[in-house]
């Protein structure tokens, strides 16, 4: 089941804000199956064609600020988000002028365009024509991720006064 909760004026009030993030919290889709929102083809997408080219909302090197290293810093992901000597190369080659998502609530199935590389930890994933079967992603952890024998510590045996009491600054 697919909802629209904000409306068009709502999203470009938030998206010209400068702490706002640009992600999605669509899962992994298997092309075709089910009826899934269309963010999951081209959440990023959208704002760069849309929002950046098409309504000039927000500029091309903003969006790219809060998809990349915004999200990188406030998650303390220390080696992403930037092009940097000792950093992940996880880089994105696109058209500024033909980028956008073709995904509809009608047809939601339907690959962005404009893209001519991705590249993912230095592994060419993408080759402007279709994927490479390269698989050189992994999943990232900041610094607020505990393990499930921690998190289950934590639930059983922290007291309610030791977790406030990181709450109020003494």
């Amino acid at each position: 089941m697919v909802y629209q909760v904000m409306s068009e004026e709502d999203v470009k009030r938030i998206m010209a804000e400068p702490f706002t993030m640009i992600a999605s919290d669509s899962g992994v889709r298997t092309f075709g199956a089910g009826v899934p929102h269309p963010r999951g083809y081209g959440n990023n997408v959208r704002v760069l064609g849309r929002y950046v080219r098409d309504l000039k909302i927000v500029t091309l090197e903003d969006a790219i600020r809060k998809m990349t290293s915004l999200p990188a810093n406030t998650f303390s992901l220390r080696d992403r988000g930037q092009i940097r000597e000792g950093f992940a190369a996880d880089i994105v080659i696109f058209d500024e002028k033909t980028v956008g998502d073709k995904a509809t609530f009608e047809k939601p199935h339907q690959y962005a365009e404009g893209f001519s590389y991705i590249i993912v930890n230095g592994g060419m994933v993408y080759d402007g024509n279709k994927m490479t079967g390269l698989k050189t992603g992994q999943s990232l952890r900041g610094n607020g991720y505990q393990s499930n024998e921690r998190a289950k510590w934590n639930t059983r045996y922290a007291r309610p006064e030791m977790m406030m009491s990181n709450l109020f600054v003494r």
